[in-house]
């Protein structure tokens, strides 16, 4: 289940250039945080969004991975803010990633997206 709706990669850049240097290489961490990611975004569906992931059209993998990387994103950055240059910084990051996240849920939960991702 590890890693279908996103890669290690943009979750990374989601958290900023400033995330803690440790954790962005931690494999077992990441894993981790995509696997309850990719649960996370299932329950919302109301569909098991991993295992059809391959026939979903392209906008639907796109909603999909950006609300995954996002995130994981949230999970790097709140692993270790003192890595960034002042506490706005980080709070702007998280700001971002949040609304994303609110966005991205809101459209996964529409009925129009089901479209997407071929549920009925």
């Amino acid at each position: 289940m590890v890693w279908t709706l996103c890669t290690s990669g943009q979750a990374v850049i989601k958290a900023g250039t400033n995330a803690n240097s440790t954790i962005i290489v931690s494999g077992q961490a990441l894993k981790e945080w995509s696997e309850e990611s990719e649960s996370v975004i299932s329950s919302v569906a109301n569909v098991d969004v991993v295992t059809g992931f391959s026939g979903y059209t392209t906008n639907g993998k796109l909603i999909l991975q950006r609300l995954c990387s996002n995130m994981i994103g949230q999970q790097i950055v709140g692993y270790d803010p003192a890595g960034y240059t002042n506490q706005r910084e980080m709070e702007t990051i998280l700001d971002v990633l949040e609304n994303q996240i609110r966005q991205d849920k809101a459209l996964i939960k529409d009925d129009k997206l089901k479209t997407y991702l071929g549920a009925t």
